[in-house]
């Protein structure tokens, strides 16, 4: 599942990132209202806002984002801590307020209840045409037969997978692969590309020079 997360401080932000990465949620981040407006909203399944951002306020954003059909669900993030300012975020569109500070662990319970709302009854599993990555199972299959990968292999193909068919960034892929706090070599990624493009086929992955890597979206 994908997270959109929204916050400018810079502790805060790595802190957070790392905390809902290890509940295997895949987090992209924004530092400000005009970074967050880079992305595409369908892409993520939830939204963590922080209200004070350097170049406005983020209830602006969120309300721009409602009149613009938008329903993604919204965590609002903030020292706000007013009964008018909650009631104003959640008539703006916000379907749950957390103020700070809060303990990581209140955070990961309420990403879980909004979950559960937005997926009650879905499967959490991506799929690209023949390929299938259930992120519960943390298990892969390609033309329902079952792969064996590494944990790093694991890591990259399913954050290819959550943008199949786009370039996703080498320093994103990076940064997976620094999450296991292993030691990581200059062509550590080429490595584990090659790896995946031998069990996936050659063509599965292609390289977009100077950016990234691409998984193909292909029909079955």
């Amino acid at each position: 599942m994908k997270i959109l997360l929204i916050e400018d401080d810079a502790l805060l932000l790595n802190g957070l990132q790392k905390a809902l990465e290890q509940q295997q949620y895949c987090c992209d981040i924004a530092r400000s209202l005009s970074e967050a407006r880079r992305y595409t909203l369908d892409d993520y399944d939830l939204i963590i806002l922080d209200l004070g951002l350097p170049d406005g306020d983020g209830l602006t954003l969120l309300k721009q984002w409602r009149q613009q059909g938008c329903s993604q669900p919204v965590l609002i993030l903030t020292a706000r801590d007013s009964l008018d300012d909650r009631v104003k975020g959640l008539d703006q569109g916000a379907d749950d307020y957390l103020i700070k500070p809060f303990a990581l662990a209140e955070l990961q319970a309420r990403v879980r209840a909004l979950m559960r709302r937005r997926f009650e009854k879905a499967e959490n599993a991506l799929q690209s045409g023949a390929l299938k990555l259930d992120m519960n199972l943390n298990q892969v299959w390609l033309h329902e037969q079952e792969l064996t990968l590494t944990r790093m292999e694991y890591a990259i193909l399913r954050r290819l997978m959550l943008h199949a068919g786009k370039t996703v960034q080498r320093e994103r892929l990076q940064q997976d692969l620094y999450d296991w706090n292993d030691e990581i070599g200059s062509n550590t990624l080429e490595v584990y590309i090659h790896h995946l493009r031998r069990k996936l086929g050659s063509e599965s992955i292609r390289t977009i020079r100077g950016e990234g890597y691409r998984l193909e979206a292909k029909s079955e």
